[in-house]
């Protein structure tokens, strides 16, 4: 018993330190005096693409420089900054109290940074004659009020629903600014048919191949093969193609920024890397990956 006990400790120890985010150590391939500083970088899967990006081309900038990127959700990253096993947390929503009073138990107030702009594309399927909707009725279509497409000018055919998985912040953004129409009070949520996917590629994968389906993903991820609807805000106002210019210039009605969260303000590796991200560099992948770049320093 005494062994066990023992062995299940050491477990226990050894899991603990794996879970702590490493700042440097030294490196297997330089002097004894280089020290290779790591960044953990973890959360919203809209924006690991980007995020993956980045840290790409900031090693090649830095070798000294190991940046980590993880995806799983905007919830998670903010769990993971307040548990203390990462150094930065991405979200595609903004952090909520709830997330803010947890970190703030942890002993740190969250320190936000916009990094980005994205457009959130309802698709179809390429099949579906419906081009435009106002968002009323993606509001009505998701709480389960409209069910078949011949209501909105298609064919007699049933909507088939996607929506992130609810730990997505594309899938609580989408929830509060389109299907409660920003109204705080709202608290309805998707009808129970709508169908649950946990990845920005599975939705794309579906309505690419359902004629019945309607989703919803991050305007880089939209490929040729779906295709994105004409969003009007009211009905008898014009109808808005998600792009980047759109959402530039304020037209499209359902765009968010995104963000990285910290547990202070950035020092040292951390607050350089930030600095290169708004950077004028850095902001240009972001339009190469089809998002929008926040104002860059000159």
């Amino acid at each position: 018993m005494k062994i066990k006990r023992f062995l299940l400790l050491s477990i226990m120890i050894l899991v603990c330190v794996s879970c702590k985010p490493t700042h440097s150590e030294q490196s297997t391939s330089g002097s004894a005096s280089e020290q290779v500083s790591y960044i953990e970088n973890k959360g919203s899967d809209t924006m690991v693409n980007l995020a993956l990006a980045w840290a790409e081309a900031y090693q090649a900038l830095h070798p000294d420089i190991r940046v980590s990127v993880t995806g799983g959700g905007s919830g998670t990253g903010l769990a993971s900054l307040s548990n203390g096993t990462v150094n930065i947390a991405n979200a595609s929503r903004e952090i909520k109290s709830e997330e803010i009073e947890l970190a703030q138990a942890a002993g740190f107030t969250p320190y936000e940074v916009a990094v980005a702009q994205d457009a959130i594309a309802v698709i179809v399927n390429p099949e579906n004659p419906v081009s435009e909707l106002t968002l009323d009725q993606i509001s009505r279509i998701y709480l389960g009020d409209i069910t078949n497409w011949q209501e909105v000018g298609g064919e007699d055919r049933p909507i088939v629903r996607l929506s992130r998985e609810t730990n997505s912040g594309t899938h609580v953004y989408f929830l509060e600014a389109v299907v409660r129409k920003g109204n705080k009070e709202d608290k309805r949520i998707f009808s129970p048919e709508t169908l649950l996917l946990p990845s920005s590629e599975g939705i794309i994968s579906e309505v690419r191949d359902n004629p019945n389906a309607i989703g919803y993903d991050g305007l880089g991820y939209i490929i040729p093969e779906v295709k994105t609807i004409a969003i009007a805000p009211e009905e008898g106002e014009p109808y808005v193609q998600a792009s980047v210019e759109t959402v530039t210039d304020g037209t499209y009605p359902i765009s968010r920024d995104l963000y990285m969260y910290f547990q202070d303000e950035p020092q040292g590796v951390i607050k350089k890397y930030l600095e290169w991200i708004l950077s004028p560099d850095a902001q240009a992948i972001v339009s190469e990956l089809g998002f929008v770049p926040v104002r860059v320093k000159e």
